[in-house]
């Protein structure tokens, strides 16, 4: 029998995950990664967080060395995109015009920023994070700005202004919304940093729209011009799809793939921030983007690629950090009708339950650690809880079940 070939194509963390999951996994056939970066792969939250910060270099962001790939026989096809997917033919074709033959093929594409369509979005002196050269990028500006413009109060924009208040640099921050982080958290909780960041005396100004961005400041559509020695963008990402699009693999917010990481192709997985998968414990399609999907969807993509019976049925997660502020989130709060706060709120030592129907949804825990665990439990159980239970901190979580 012929040697299996396995392509992933996605130089980022679901990519390297899913090389070292296949290899944990008994698979000795040949495995071919292809990254349009020329970095190893690596881990992206320090592009917003330690490195932003100068607290990471780049080697600890790396997922593995360069010896861990030639010790697993992993070969690297780095700094080279992916042209087009052949289902037919099972083969895919690379930028510089070379091939890949696959038996079974990872898509770990990951996602691209979003870039507004406002006149100057793309002017010099305008920033975009998701790559680590965009984070030495907006570093180095840290040294030498004295006022920067942040479009959007979304996690990036957040922590990118709190990154550079701690360089000294004045923010302002920029955002459509009435609060920060509306989408995500809600009217009851967003404002926990809308307080944190203009205490750390971070320009707020919610309800706005960008008119144009010029290299040296923003004007807003009703006129007000804000003045900037630089600024950055952060609107959210856009799955990158394009491969799968052309290669007619149903497309919807992401790549759509079942429970196992499967898309429409049995021959064909994605994970990661790509990947639109449906979710058996939420029942409905989600697309994460954040770190612990990237760690937590390869091991199942890789089972299934070796024809195992995989699901994967980790809760949404995700944490940032900001100032002296730390917080998990885990879960989705999608639907939710009432939150229940336990804690100090003012303090910001907390933790924030959404709720539906009195069954929790969701939990984020501020400044209070070790219950994630004891949060997922609740989420995962699906039945109604005792809210005053769950608000009164001398009560342990598992008192609120009924």
């Amino acid at each position: 029998m012929a040697q299996q070939r396995f392509v992933i194509v996605g130089g980022g963390l679901a990519g390297a995950k899913a090389a070292e999951a296949l290899r944990d996994k008994g698979f000795d056939g040949k495995i071919t990664l292809v990254g349009d970066e020329r970095h190893l792969p690596y881990e992206r939250p320090p592009l917003s967080k330690d490195h932003l910060a100068g607290k990471a270099d780049r080697d600890s962001m790396t997922v593995h060395p360069a010896i861990w790939y030639a010790e697993h026989d992993v070969e690297l096809a780095l700094g080279i995109g992916v042209s087009r997917i052949d289902r037919d033919e099972h083969r895919v074709q690379l930028a510089d015009g070379s091939a890949h033959a696959y038996d079974k093929l990872l898509l770990a594409t990951g996602a691209s920023p979003k870039r507004p369509p406002i006149p100057g979005a793309d002017a010099p002196g305008v920033h975009y994070l998701r790559r680590i050269e965009d984070s030495e990028s907006i570093k180095d500006t840290f040294a030498t700005a004295s006022r920067l413009v942040v479009i959007g109060a979304g996690w990036i924009g957040l922590e990118v202004a709190a990154a550079a208040r701690q360089a000294g640099v004045a923010v302002t921050l920029l955002e459509s919304a009435e609060l920060p982080l509306l989408r995500v958290l809600g009217p009851e909780v967003a404002p926990v940093f809308a307080d944190l960041h203009r205490a750390h005396d971070v320009d707020l100004r919610f309800g706005v729209t960008v008119a144009q961005i010029a290299a040296d400041g923003v004007t807003l559509a009703d006129g007000t011009e804000i003045a900037a020695d630089a600024v950055v963008v952060g609107v959210g990402a856009t799955p990158n799809t394009q491969l799968a699009e052309r290669a007619g693999l149903p497309v919807d917010n992401g790549i759509v793939v079942d429970a196992a990481l499967r898309t429409a192709d049995p021959d064909i997985v994605a994970a990661g921030d790509v990947a639109n998968a449906f979710h058996p414990v939420l029942g409905k399609h989600i697309r994460v983007e954040h770190w612990a999907n990237a760690l937590s969807q390869p091991p199942v993509a890789a089972a299934t690629m070796l024809g195992q019976r995989a699901s994967h049925e980790d809760l949404p997660y995700f944490f940032t950090d900001q100032y002296d502020l730390g917080m998990e989130y885990v879960g989705d709060a999608s639907g939710y009708d009432r939150v229940v706060f336990r804690g100090d709120v003012a303090a910001r030592e907390f933790i924030a339950f959404w709720l539906k129907d009195n069954r929790v949804l969701a939990g984020m825990n501020v400044n209070v650690w070790d219950v994630v665990d004891p949060i997922k439990a609740l989420i995962r159980q699906a039945v109604p809880v005792d809210p005053q239970a769950l608000a009164d901190p001398d009560q342990p979580l598992t008192a609120a079940e009924q």
